[in-house]
């Protein structure tokens, strides 16, 4: 039997888990959908963000990414895998936490070709627990391999046409 104020503290640490990977499942969905005031969510207004491209605070990177995405990529799928997560033995508000980042990006050339960039990385975060709220403070991108590849009309065999279409904005179903 556990004491109580070890199951307590067993508990929130368990809750507390639950809320990092709670932050990181809705920067995927903020990335994807373009969807600024969720992806500003995910980090604290004083959050630093090293990106390789870009380097800033998370909320100019925000302000700098869903513009970038729109214009380059005409569809994403962001999702983090292998997430580990280790608080500070110190500050139970304060973690840190690595999450495998695997982002496929759809974009067409100047020349009307369709490509797949695929990216394997990972986000090694900060994450610090204010007012009651995980978010992200410290985000540094670590690149470990990527590819692209060239697409043709028969690239996928299946039929898409009775699909709903996914949506880079509010309109995408999953808000609905």
């Amino acid at each position: 039997m556990i004491a109580p104020d070890a199951a307590g503290s067993h508990w929130e640490r368990l809750v507390d888990e639950h809320q990092i990977r709670a932050v990181l499942m809705r920067y995927c969905r903020g990335i994807d959908r373009l969807d600024e005031e969720l992806l500003r969510s995910c980090f604290h207004v004083d959050s630093y963000d090293d990106h390789g491209h870009f380097a800033g605070t998370g909320h100019e990177f925000v302000s700098f990414i869903v513009p970038s995405l729109r214009a380059r990529a005409h569809h994403t799928t962001h999702a983090v895998a292998n997430v580990l997560i280790d608080f500070d033995a110190d500050d139970p508000a304060q973690a840190r936490s690595e999450a495998y980042s695997l982002a496929h990006l759809r974009r067409t050339d100047d020349q009307g070709m369709e490509w797949l960039d695929f990216f394997s990385g990972r986000y090694i975060d900060d994450m610090a627990k204010r007012d009651g709220t995980w978010r992200i403070a410290r985000r540094v991108v670590v690149h470990d391999w990527s590819t692209s590849t060239r697409l043709d009309d028969d690239s996928f065999p299946l039929p898409m046409d009775g699909f709903t279409q996914g949506r880079r904005d509010r309109d995408d179903p999953v808000y609905c």
